[in-house]
């Protein structure tokens, strides 16, 4: 349960303010039809977060003990660090292409978006970390919904509301935590 509630919290939180959580407001503007924009979120999502899970489960069988933990603790501060750095989405090129539809064109835009993006690194050290690929993705797939499926419903509303630069510093914190964690866990007998 660990690794599906802590997925959950970290990639909702790390979500905020993304430059994917500004591509699912953008495609809601544009679109206006929320179901299939929701349903092309979640399948980019699963697909692209399963692809980061998997990756993570072979680093862990790739790497030794001693160097995953200090692989993963460094990452984890990298990703505390890239948490304060704020995104930005050029939005010109997104447009619904003919025979595609929303749910297609929110899908293949949404997983291309998600390539290399933070909440797809941090599935990959999850996955490393709690050794759980289905419990991970499932997480990290839910913190996805729960931060983008308001933005598409809600919109500018939602998004003017959430104090985004404490949003990233929780965030920082708790990737901060993990990576001290990692580190120090012979010392801690963790």
């Amino acid at each position: 349960m660990d690794a599906l509630l802590i997925s959950t919290m970290i990639v909702a939180l790390a979500e905020m303010g993304d430059k994917t959580q500004l591509l699912a407001l953008v495609l809601a503007a544009r679109f206006q039809k929320p179901w299939p924009i929701v349903a092309g979120i979640l399948i980019a999502t699963v697909a692209n977060h399963a692809l980061a899970g998997a990756v993570g489960v072979w680093i862990t069988q790739w790497l030794g003990p001693d160097m995953l933990r200090w692989v993963l603790g460094l990452s984890f501060i990298a990703m505390a660090l890239w948490m304060l750095v704020p995104d930005k989405l050029d939005d010109a090129g997104i447009k619904e292409h003919p025979g595609w539809g929303v749910l297609l064109t929110t899908t293949v835009a949404f997983f291309l978006a998600e390539m290399g993006d933070k909440t797809q690194v941090a599935t990959v050290m999850l996955a490393a970390q709690y050794q759980a690929f289905v419990w991970v993705v499932i997480g990290t797939t839910l913190g996805m919904l729960l931060a983008n499926a308001p933005v598409v419903w809600l919109g500018h509303k939602l998004v003017r509301r959430v104090p985004l630069r404490l949003v990233h510093g929780i965030s920082a914190a708790i990737f901060a935590v993990l990576g001290a964690l990692a580190l120090l866990a012979p010392v801690l007998g963790v």
